[in-house]
């Protein structure tokens, strides 16, 4: 699965970013450029309507989006990597700042996971990602938040095991936050839904950041 790894200009970023690997395509999203630059990678794309970077990069692979459009710019790159094949995509900076982007960014991760591709969005210490008619494996952690939310109208067969609350073959419905404040107990987790798509948000915990396997 070839993957793609966006940097925004979200103001959340984990401790310890996972440094993208060479066959990784690597796309910062307008002001995003700004954190890879501290951390000394050279994106393989720049992608951006200059409202967060505010000058045009003087090199690089650079496209210039219009100020005035429909979708965001971390959309935009989203698209360039799906351009490219990309069926995983790893946020940074998707989060922090303004809440609207962390609300957009979370919608991509849904829209991404109903035609089939994965997304992982990286916080301060959380991880949120989607996942539609399948299921995610966490890897087992002695403490920490697990919230399961329904982004369909309704989730249907929604199991979760391994957590403080297990539930068999629930219903969620996106008007109630039933699957809020789960928690790691020391054991891998497994959450599924048999019709829908569910958002899921995780604490790693920073010494244990690992992206949940979905399938």
């Amino acid at each position: 699965m070839k993957e793609c790894v966006i940097f925004g200009a979200g103001t959340e970023f984990p401790n310890n970013i996972r440094l993208p690997e060479n066959e990784m395509l690597v796309i910062a999203a307008d002001g995003g450029l700004k954190k890879l630059d501290e951390l000394g990678i050279v994106p393989d794309r720049i992608i951006g309507d200059l409202d967060s970077l505010e000058k045009k990069p003087e090199s690089g692979n650079f496209t210039l989006l219009p100020h005035v459009k429909d979708t965001t710019d971390t959309f935009e790159a989203v698209k360039l990597g799906l351009d490219e094949g990309c069926t995983v995509f790893r946020i940074y900076g998707g989060t922090g700042g303004r809440l609207d982007h962390t609300l957009a960014n979370i919608q991509l991760a849904a829209q991404l996971s109903q035609s089939g591709r994965k997304t992982f969005i990286y916080g301060s210490g959380y991880i949120i990602t989607a996942v539609t008619d399948g299921c995610i494996h966490l890897d087992k952690q002695d403490s920490g938040f697990v919230s399961v939310f329904a982004h369909s109208d309704e989730c249907t067969g929604v199991t979760i095991r391994g957590l403080f609350y297990e539930t068999e073959n629930a219903v969620l419905r996106n008007d109630f936050a039933l699957g809020v404040s789960n928690e790691f107990i020391g054991k891998a987790a497994e959450i599924s839904v048999g019709s829908g798509t569910l958002i899921v948000y995780y604490e790693t915990g920073e010494q244990n950041e690992k992206d949940g396997q979905s399938r």
